[in-house]
């Protein structure tokens, strides 16, 4: 079990590597081409508010519904129901995501005051994050339909495809921000037709695999089939359940447009590298590990969820603790070596600065609720994780409202934006602590002997390689005076020497790979009954 989960995690890790790595690379343009300015903060939130709704419906909710559905399918009934099911879903989803598409284009005027009401202040940034968002919101449509199609690729072990299409929808927008825009007199709008243009190709890419599984035959309404009634049901709790980081971010937007003109744009850059190692590991173990869960469950096996479950969650720290105090000691560096050209200039890797380790602070609590959520998702619990979800944002939102939004208006200055980054990270951490207890409460959550011993090696290890980092970085100052080769090889430097000492020193503790495989946690006793009165 173990060996699959590796390599399964394997492929998809390194496939989301290469999509993160052209994804720095789409924003090193963007920074190079477009800097921190007006054109980029009316891009952003011309792109934000589709791909938040990609994130909630898309690949949050619809993914976390929809997965357990298809593998309860496949374990217990016949491969003509389980097409009859995917035909359904997808012409269901076709229908309505058609129309809140085009409702979205219609009402951009509405979604943008809404979702970014400081840029009312000014009428042409307005007007022209309107025109964007009308280019950009199609891409919800296309990008809906192909969250389908990877969540029946994952569901038949199929991660290949579905972990390429990140990397496909960066190269195609590198294409548009590097070659394309620079011709025309309004680079913005081209800018998000390249949106529009990567969200098709990204369906696309994977219809061919869908047909040649035979799990696609003729897509068709069917909201009265008993799986698509059921994926439905799921779905609307799973909205809050499985996103509620991604409209903790969306409304830090809208509180953002009201501070200094850059503020949503240093946010994004900083979101960027911190999502980089978020992608690369988390995201890809929880992708891989919910069709696994989802299939324990059908079949019953308590002590297999459990152990798969404990896996996860001793992988996630072994990895993790050690991004999180890089981030945050590397943070202008990084900042440095990945954004500053062109237009990026010094105040904005500053700023940026801040905020990546303001975010750092939560990368591990992000992480968590990665592989947490889908040990609700996997049993068809969408409720408990949408009601944890909403007390998190309400965590979140508080801190905003209470500390941020004051201080803005009593001297709006460079630097509030990175309270907001640090108030996602409390709320993460929120989220995950109380996803554990649910778990723990459920009973389906147990842990293998071996974790004082583990989280002891991973202090340590994480101690001395965040000395090391500290002493051989040097000031951020010194990295700005430095060429572009120059950057790169400190960073290669930094990132090898680290790595090198974090896990020779595990390896020195006595930790082994063989501790890295999935345990068995042993005979799971029976839940004791609730206490009666």
């Amino acid at each position: 079990m173990s060996g699959g989960f590796f390599r399964s995690t394997s492929i998809v890790g390194g496939l989301t590597l290469l999509s993160r790595v052209t994804g720095l690379l789409r924003d090193m343009v963007y920074s190079r081409m477009f800097g921190a300015g007006v054109l980029m903060d009316a891009f952003l939130v011309a792109f934000k508010i589709p791909n938040f709704m990609r994130r909630l419906f898309a690949e949050g909710a619809f993914s976390q519904a929809f997965v357990p559905v298809v593998s309860e399918y496949k374990v217990q009934r016949t491969h003509d129901e389980v097409r009859e099911l995917v035909d359904g879903a997808m012409g269901t989803m076709a229908w309505f995501m058609s129309i809140v598409t085009i409702v979205g284009i219609v009402a951009a005027p509405v979604l943008v005051l809404l979702f970014a009401p400081g840029f009312r202040t000014d009428a042409g940034k307005f007007d022209l994050t309107v025109d964007m968002l009308r280019w950009t919101f199609p891409y919800l449509l296309f990008i809906s339909l192909a969250a389908l199609c990877s969540g029946v690729l994952n569901s038949y072990q199929r991660f290949s495809i579905p972990a390429l299409m990140s990397t496909l929808m960066n190269l195609v927008m590198i294409v548009f921000a590097a070659w394309i825009a620079p011709r025309f007199d309004r680079p913005g709008i081209v800018l998000s037709v390249g949106v529009f243009v990567a969200g098709a190709t990204q369906l696309a890419f994977q219809l061919p695999a869908m047909i040649r599984l035979g799990v696609l035959r003729r897509p068709r309404w069917r909201w009265g089939h008993e799986g698509v009634k059921k994926i439905g049901r799921l779905m609307l709790p799973a909205i809050f359940g499985s996103s509620v980081s991604q409209v903790a971010l969306l409304l830090d937007t809208l509180i953002a447009s009201f501070l200094v003109t850059g503020s949503i744009s240093w946010l994004y850059y900083a979101d960027r590298l911190m999502e980089f190692p978020l992608g690369v590991f988390s995201v890809a173990l929880a992708t891989v590990i919910l069709p696994g869960l989802a299939a324990h469950h059908a079949a019953e096996s308590i002590e297999r969820f459990a152990a798969t479950l404990d896996w996860a969650l001793r992988l996630t720290i072994i990895v993790v603790a050690p991004a999180t105090v890089a981030l945050i000691v590397l943070a202008g560096p990084l900042t440095v070596a990945i954004f500053h050209y062109g237009e990026f200039n010094a105040q904005d890797v500053r700023m940026s600065t801040l905020a990546v380790m303001a975010f750092a602070t939560g990368l591990l609590g992000f992480s968590l609720v990665k592989v947490l959520a889908p040990g609700f998702f996997a049993r068809q619990d969408t409720k408990t994780p949408m009601k944890i979800g909403v007390r998190a944002l309400a965590v979140n939102m508080g801190l905003n409202v209470f500390v941020v939004l004051p201080l803005a208006l009593y001297g709006n200055r460079p630097g509030l934006h990175a309270l907001l980054a640090l108030n996602i990270g409390i709320s993460a951490w929120y989220n995950a602590v109380m996803l554990y207890r649910g778990l723990r409460r459920a009973h389906v959550l147990h842990h293998a002997p071996g974790w004082r011993a583990m989280l002891l090696q991973v202090l340590v290890g994480n101690v001395l390689m965040g000395l090391f980092l500290w002493f051989v970085a040097g000031d951020t100052e010194r990295w700005m005076q430095m060429r572009t080769w120059q950057r790169l090889e400190w960073t290669t430097v930094l990132v090898v020497g680290g790595a090198g000492i974090y896990f020779a020193t595990l390896y020195v503790l006595g930790m082994r790979v063989s501790h890295l495989r999935v345990r068995s946690v042993g005979p799971i006793p029976p839940r004791p009954p609730a206490p009666q009165g």
